[in-house]
């Protein structure tokens, strides 16, 4: 049997009325008798009638949806920014259609083609590590569709952005492992490319020249695609095992990148923090319980996908044209744990 619905004409025909007065009834309007109201809508229930979505956006000029563009939703980080976007948008009466770029370029443009087909109200969307060409969403803003970028942002498109404070996440990362006696200190990131690699290195960068400690260039580390691929965390790791002068802790900057390069630590049975120190990016809620535990910089994911919906329900609600916009900067949180305790 296959699942389909009805249409409002075929509730008509059924029931012996006209289209306007079906039409009437679903909505409540005062126009048509109780009874009349109770037929129809009982026999559009038990038919499975389900309003047509783009036919009520036409009317009402909006489709009351809302376009998500990530990554990867498995990242904790982004898995918690979705939770809040849902709340904001459910309460507001919008939906949420979530899409993953996987940290492609080619990827994302199909993605947000694909949103805007569906006639979304806005977009809310974190680059991905391969975009550095961002012609597909200067096309639609000029159209005049909302755009919201959270994360991992750009500056070629005036609209709000909401991001971590990832200047001073690096720093104090860098900071912590600096006062706590480690003096080569490796750093692990994304591409150069993307606005977040570039705040958390500028944090890592003026952590060291405050200790009077020039940077090391062949202790940075980029990975092409932000470790989706493992290789890029294994290649990079092993590149930095392979130097006269080990470093003694390493300071990465992603969920993947963090936990993969514990993982990869462990495997080559290096000790931690014994042998080399680790504190990175990271939002899981297993930091506590991971071997050992693991000291992180943690982002305020949830109200980051708060604040993103907020500004772009402002937007898509506006009476008229908006042209003053925020960058709104949530504060990060260092929380020092055993991968990083001077034995």
């Amino acid at each position: 049997m296959n699942f389909s619905s009805i249409t409002i004409k075929d509730i008509a025909t059924a029931l012996n009325l006209s289209v306007s007065t079906v039409s009437k009834a679903l909505r409540d309007s005062y126009e048509i008798s109780e009874n009349t109201k109770k037929l129809v809508k009982e026999y559009a229930q038990e038919h499975n009638y389900r309003p047509n979505p783009i036919a009520q956006s036409l009317k009402q000029g909006r489709s009351k949806s809302i376009g998500i563009v990530v990554s990867t939703i498995e990242n904790q980080f982004f898995s918690q920014v979705i939770n809040g976007i849902e709340s904001v948008a459910y309460e507001a009466g919008f939906n949420v259609i979530i899409t993953q770029t996987h940290e492609s370029y080619e990827l994302e443009i199909k993605n947000v083609g694909h949103l805007t087909h569906r006639s979304i109200d806005g977009l809310l969307i974190s680059l991905s590590t391969e975009t550095n060409d961002i012609t597909h969403l200067k096309t639609l803003h000029k159209q005049g569709l909302p755009i919201v970028f959270f994360d991992r942002i750009s500056d070629e498109i005036d609209t709000h952005k909401v991001i971590a404070d990832n200047f001073k996440g690096g720093y104090d990362a860098t900071r912590h492992l600096l006062d706590a006696g480690y003096k080569r200190i490796a750093h692990i990131t994304s591409p150069p490319n993307i606005s977040i690699t570039k705040e958390r290195f500028a944090g890592y960068s003026k952590a060291l020249e405050e200790a009077g400690m020039a940077i090391d260039y062949e202790y940075i580390k980029y990975c092409p695609h932000g470790g989706r691929d493992i290789g890029e965390i294994e290649n990079a790791l092993n590149e930095l095992l392979s130097l006269k002068d080990k470093p003694d802790a390493i300071f990465t900057t992603s969920d993947r990148i963090t936990t993969t390069t514990l993982s990869l630590l462990n495997k080559l049975k290096i000790k931690i923090p014994q042998e080399i120190a680790l504190i990175g990016y990271t939002n899981t809620t297993l930091a506590d319980v991971l071997n050992p535990s693991l000291s992180s910089v943690y982002q305020p994911g949830f109200e980051m996908g708060q604040k993103a919906t907020q500004k772009l329900l402002e937007l898509i609600l506006a009476k008229r044209p908006v042209y003053d916009f925020e960058t709104l900067v949530l504060p990060t949180q260092l929380v020092t744990r055993d991968s990083t305790a001077r034995q």
